[in-house]
């Protein structure tokens, strides 16, 4: 990867530089941040860690975006989830690399592999469905690291949703024989087509989080409503007692 700048953003170092730097061929995890994870991270320490520790933090919102100029003068762009992933399979698919996906359901992952194969039809592509539970067994953890491991891939992509898949890849990512790891969550169904994601106006008008809203009410509205006032609140604070410490 080029050399590329990051934004102190309320304790994370966002990334600060275009996306055309991220490249294939160096070992990093990448990880996404937005006004949710850091609230659900602010009580939920291996959470937290998982996402500091992460070699790319992408600024997924308009909330961290907006942190950024205010806490650290920096003009960033927001980079989502669905963003990382098409860039990488671009480069894949360029130079006949690999992905596999972790994650999902059986169903999910066909139709991933059924598009991916239309779409990108160079890139060499594996999957594995783990259990679906809140917490994996050793035994399991062990299973899931060996699927990953026997394919080799160029990039492995995890989606088991935040903040859970964030602390696996932070557990197990020694055990793991990948190039890049990303953790996309959703992605995984909207790519499949099994979740809509909002149409491209909306996304340019900077309203995917409104779109997500109207179609998922009752599982996005904790996190639109609570947890992105939250963050600016804790922006808004920051900046005041920055202010304070320079008079």
């Amino acid at each position: 990867m080029m050399h590329t700048s990051k934004a102190e953003v309320l304790g994370y170092e966002v990334y600060g530089s275009d996306l055309s730097k991220i490249r294939i061929g160096n070992s990093s995890v990448i990880n996404t941040l937005n006004g949710h994870s850091y609230n659900v991270a602010k009580g939920d320490p291996e959470f937290r860690e998982a996402l500091q520790a992460s070699d790319i933090l992408l600024p997924d919102g308009v909330s961290v975006v907006f942190g950024a100029r205010v806490l650290s003068g920096q003009k960033i762009q927001k980079i989502a989830g669905y963003d990382i992933f098409t860039h990488l399979l671009e480069q894949l698919n360029k130079q006949k690399g690999s992905c596999f996906f972790l994650g999902a359901s059986l169903n999910t992952l066909h139709l991933i592999g059924q598009r991916l194969g239309k779409e990108f039809p160079n890139v060499r592509v594996g999957s594995f469905s783990p259990p679906y539970r809140a917490q994996f067994s050793e035994p399991e953890n062990k299973m899931m690291c060996e699927q990953v491991n026997e394919f080799h891939p160029d990039v492995l992509f995890i989606g088991m949703t935040a903040p859970k898949q964030e602390k696996w890849v932070h557990a197990n990512k020694s055990r793991l024989n990948a190039g890049i790891i990303c953790s996309i969550g959703a992605v995984f169904d909207f790519y499949a087509g099994t979740t809509q994601r909002p149409a491209n106006w909306v996304i340019k008008l900077k309203l995917e989080w409104l779109g997500r809203l109207l179609k998922e009410p009752r599982r996005m509205w904790r996190r639109y409503l609570l947890s992105t006032p939250v963050f600016f609140i804790d922006v808004f604070k920051s900046k005041v007692k920055r202010s304070l410490k320079v008079k």
